[in-house]
């Protein structure tokens, strides 16, 4: 959570079932969306389609279509279900749905996702940027444009659409349990202009008055507070276990051990008692918002 997927704790992100050690993100090449591309034009072509006229029935650009083929970009579910049917690929391109689903993100970050999206109860502490699932497009694009080193505009796009497509988790029914907990000082920068923030402000209120949804700020002038240890998640799963997840420059940790885990659930317990109570929070929010 402190960078990317998790722009602090930014929204958590990620994990594994257990198994996440340390990963560094590489700017590798994606195979699932080379395999994915180089199925797609072989059907293509065996259909006796040019890129444009299959653009054309699909609904998307011939440039997108050269784009998913090449696989520089991840195509959405969408795209590979209209492809899937228009190309007669009885269900080939759809087999590689949810593996691209996956590799939209981050090595470092796919686990976790998966994990979040089946999630019980999600409860984050952010201390560097607003949490991916409470992001807006607008904010998400310009964290992504600040990263160094840079971030090319295919791969900032991605990224841009794989954090807006987390949000479902927050419209599911059941919908998970989500608390989160952000620091004063993440609210007060100003990341791609007060356009921008105004936006991430409206998007907070928005969720924050979910019945599944509390947000709580943690004032800078508290005298005590027990997050100095740095941003994490903690993930709920079905059969109940609970596992955190740790993030920080671009290396993601997925603690399993009970006493770990534990220990930071404890910490989280007291960080929200330090914190803003939701309503409080709400209205903190709403007084930023008017003095934008």
């Amino acid at each position: 959570m402190a960078r990317d997927e998790t722009g602090a704790g930014v929204g958590t992100g990620e994990g594994a079932e257990p198994s996440a050690g340390t990963q560094p993100e590489g700017r590798s090449e994606n195979g699932v969306a080379v395999a994915f591309g180089r199925q797609l034009k072989l059907l293509r072509v065996r259909a006796g389609l040019d890129r444009v006229e299959f653009g054309k029935r699909v609904g998307y650009a011939a440039q997108s279509v050269a784009s998913f083929e090449q696989g520089r970009r991840i195509p959405q579910p969408g795209f590979v279900d209209k492809a899937d049917r228009v190309l007669e690929a009885g269900g080939l391109l759809v087999a590689l749905k949810d593996e691209l689903a996956r590799s939209q993100y981050p090595a470092f970050f796919r686990d976790a996702a998966r994990l979040e999206a089946e999630s019980l109860e999600l409860f984050l502490y952010a201390v560097s940027a607003v949490p991916g699932l409470l992001q807006t497009e607008e904010y998400t694009r310009a964290l992504l444009a600040m990263r160094r080193p840079l971030l090319d505009e295919d791969t900032i796009e991605q990224r841009v659409l794989a954090r807006i497509a987390r949000q479902e988790v927050l419209t599911r029914w059941p919908a998970p349990l989500m608390s989160f907990v952000i620091e004063e000082s993440v609210l007060r920068r100003p990341f791609g202009g007060r356009a921008v923030l105004r936006g991430v402000f409206e998007q907070m209120l928005l969720v924050g008055r979910q019945r599944s949804v509390e947000i709580q700020i943690m004032p800078t002038v508290r005298e005590d507070n027990a997050g100095l240890d740095g941003p994490f998640t903690l993930i709920t799963r079905k059969s109940g276990e609970q596992l955190a997840y740790l993030e920080v420059q671009g290396r993601s940790i997925l603690l399993t051990d009970r006493e770990e885990v534990r220990s930071v659930a404890a910490r989280y317990g007291i960080i929200r008692s330090q914190a803003l109570n939701p309503q409080e929070s709400l209205a903190f929010i709403e007084k930023l918002l008017g003095e934008l």
